[in-house]
């Protein structure tokens, strides 16, 4: 026979651990994701990205022993200080990849198909002058 008292007791909710375990992992996939919409919602990521794309489009359409000029003032207001330093260095060539890094921490590379190499000449200011020559 079951008694009224024993009804009212087994309601009373238990934890459990498989809820625990979800409640956690659900917290930890919540902050993973705020951490990379708060790193890529800044604006040097983006100006990376959008110079070393634009930058191995170029090289790819241009042709052999071509010189181009780009403006970059405003890849050297993202951080002042780094730019000072490190200009020469903002876009360096590995292979068929470019890598734009404007910054002290962080940078994106992107690939170009054409078979040249390029060499670049940067200028404080942020006047970038590129040179393509036969690979």
């Amino acid at each position: 026979m079951i008694r009224r008292g024993d009804l009212i007791r087994k309601k009373r909710g238990e934890i459990l651990p498989e809820t625990i375990l979800f409640i956690i992992l659900n917290l930890a996939f919540i902050t993973i994701l705020i951490l990379f919409v708060a790193k890529q919602s800044g604006e040097g990521i983006l100006i990376e990205q959008s110079y070393a794309k634009q930058i191995s489009l170029l090289i790819d359409a241009v042709e052999p022993n071509t010189e181009v000029f780009i403006d970059m003032t405003d890849a050297s207001e993202i951080d002042s200080v780094w730019w000072e330093d490190n200009y020469d260095s903002s876009i360096t060539v590995d292979g068929n990849i470019i890598t734009a890094k404007f910054r002290e921490k962080g940078g994106y590379s992107y690939s170009f198909f054409n078979k040249v190499v390029p060499v670049f000449d940067i200028t404080s200011e942020g006047e970038l002058r590129m040179v393509v020559r036969n690979g």
